[in-house]
């Protein structure tokens, strides 16, 4: 792990030690602790899994089977651009799975991972209430529908060129 993600996660760790404080120690207030854990670091590390059982006095297991019996929670760090795959009843029928693996396949990941830079993360959600757009993307905030797999390509693409048209920018105004 790098320094940064040392400092991050260390932050991290202070932080949830001060949220826990805020949480009476019984076993009613688990799930509202993983929460705001989740609210406000966007994730639950095994760390922060191990600080709850803790502070409730249960088992890091029971602390666990709770987080993952419910798929609102994360168990990994989001990434900077986050893509969920529709993979509802009407982008189901008309290839969302296939649109799910086309962003698998250019990402090097699968749902419910991030890259290893956290540039990308991407996940299936069960239906995003865009029908008429089957199949649908949501890429950070903006919905892309009639999804094709030579547009995931391009969605990646296009993220990627505007990082070196970035990088080109910093090494220029450095250089100045």
């Amino acid at each position: 792990m790098n320094d940064t993600a040392e400092d991050e996660e260390d932050a991290m760790l202070k932080d949830i030690t001060s949220m826990l404080t805020y949480f009476e120690k019984h076993r009613g207030n688990l799930i509202p602790i993983l929460q705001s854990i989740q609210e406000k670091h966007q994730y639950l590390s095994p760390l922060a899994l191990q600080m709850v059982a803790r502070h409730l006095k249960v088992s890091s297991c029971d602390v666990y089977g709770v987080a993952t019996f419910y798929n609102q929670f994360r168990f990994h760090p989001p990434g900077e651009h986050q893509i969920k795959a529709c993979l509802g009843t009407a982008c189901h029928v008309r290839g969302g799975d296939i649109i799910l693996e086309n962003f698998e396949r250019k990402l090097d990941i699968k749902a419910g991972e991030t890259t290893p830079d956290r540039e990308f993360s991407i996940d299936r959600v069960a239906c995003v209430g865009c029908c008429a757009l089957a199949p649908v993307a949501i890429v950070d905030d903006t919905v892309y529908g009639h999804m094709a797999p030579s547009k995931v390509e391009g969605l990646i693409l296009g993220f990627e060129i505007e990082k070196e048209r970035e990088k080109r920018k910093k090494q220029s105004n450095e250089s100045k």
